[in-house]
C-alpha cells in the first residue's frame, strides 16, 4: 500500500467549474449579477453606485466577469456597457439566487428593502422574461387554458401557438434558444415560462403597455390596460395577488 496518496489526474471540468464558483463568490459581483438580470445594458457607473464601491473598484470586478464569460461588454463611442452574456448566464445567476431562498431567511433591514422585496415578488424580470407572481400568475393561467403543457416538461400546445399568432407576437423558432423553457421562480419556489416564447411575451407586454418597469430595479407592474388584456386574455382579473394553486 503506498505511503502517499496518488495525486489525482487533472480534471479540466473541476478547474473550470471551481474558477466560475470563484467568480461569483464576492458579493460586489454578485450584487452586479442580480443587478443585469433586468435584461438591460449598465454602465460601469451605474453599477458601481448600484453596489456602493468606487468605479476603480468595478472596472476590475468587471472585468474578472467580462473574462470569466458572465458578462459582455458593449462600447458605443467612449461609453461602455455590460450585459449577462446570455440566457444561460441569467440562469445560473437566477437559480442560484433561489438557493438562498430556501430555510429561514433574514428579514429586511430597512423599509426600503422590505419595500422593494416585496415588488420584486409582485412582478420583475427574470432577464428577459416575467417573474414573480405576476409570471406565475401567466403562467398558470396559460397551462390551465391548453396553451402550455407541464407534463413532460414546458411545452406550447398548437392552440397556444395561435394564441401567441392572434396576439402578435412573433415567436423565434429559428435559433437554438428552446421555444420555451422552465425557469423555477426563486420568489415564489415554482416554475415561470421563459425561453424565446417567455422573452417574447414580456418584450411584448412592456412595448404594447401591458406592463411597466419602476424604481431603478427589475420590478415590474400591470397597467390598467394590462389588467383589461389580461383578464380577456388569460382569466386573469389580479395578476400581482397569490393565486389559489400557490396555497396563500
Amino acid at each position: 500500500m503506498d505511503r502517499f496518496p496518488r495525486p489525482r489526474p487533472h480534471d479540466s471540468t473541476a478547474v473550470r467549474l471551481a474558477a466560475l464558483a470563484a467568480l461569483l463568490a464576492d458579493e460586489t459581483r454578485a450584487s452586479f449579477c442580480l443587478a443585469l438580470l433586468d435584461g438591460r445594458a449598465w454602465t460601469a457607473g451605474e453599477l458601481a453606485r448600484y453596489a456602493g464601491v468606487v468605479p476603480s473598484t468595478a472596472s476590475e470586478h468587471l472585468g474578472r466577469l467580462v473574462a470569466g464569460g458572465l458578462l459582455a461588454e458593449e462600447r458605443q463611442g467612449r461609453h461602455r456597457y455590460v450585459r449577462l452574456a446570455g440566457e444561460r448566464a441569467a440562469h445560473l445567476v437566477e437559480e442560484l439566487a433561489s438557493q438562498t431562498m430556501t430555510g429561514e431567511q433574514e428579514p429586511p433591514r430597512s423599509l426600503r428593502a422590505a419595500s422593494v422585496g416585496s415588488a420584486l415578488a409582485r412582478g420583475r424580470t427574470c432577464y428577459d422574461h416575467l417573474a414573480g407572481r405576476l409570471g406565475i400568475r401567466i403562467t398558470e393561467a396559460m397551462t390551465v387554458r391548453g396553451l402550455l403543457r407541464q407534463d413532460a416538461g414546458f411545452a406550447l400546445t398548437e392552440t397556444g401557438l395561435e394564441w401567441f399568432g392572434a396576439l402578435g407576437i412573433p415567436l423565434d423558432r429559428s435559433g437554438r434558444r428552446p421555444l420555451v423553457r422552465s425557469c423555477l421562480d426563486w420568489t415564489e419556489r415554482r416554475p415561470h415560462l421563459a425561453g424565446a416564447a417567455g422573452a417574447a411575451l414580456c418584450a411584448h407586454a412592456l412595448e404594447a403597455g401591458w406592463c411597466e418597469r419602476f424604481g431603478a430595479g427589475r420590478a415590474v407592474r400591470v397597467t390598467p390596460s394590462g389588467v383589461r388584456v389580461l383578464s380577456e386574455r388569460l382569466g386573469i382579473d389580479d395578476p400581482h395577488h397569490h393565486s389559489p394553486a400557490s396555497g396563500a
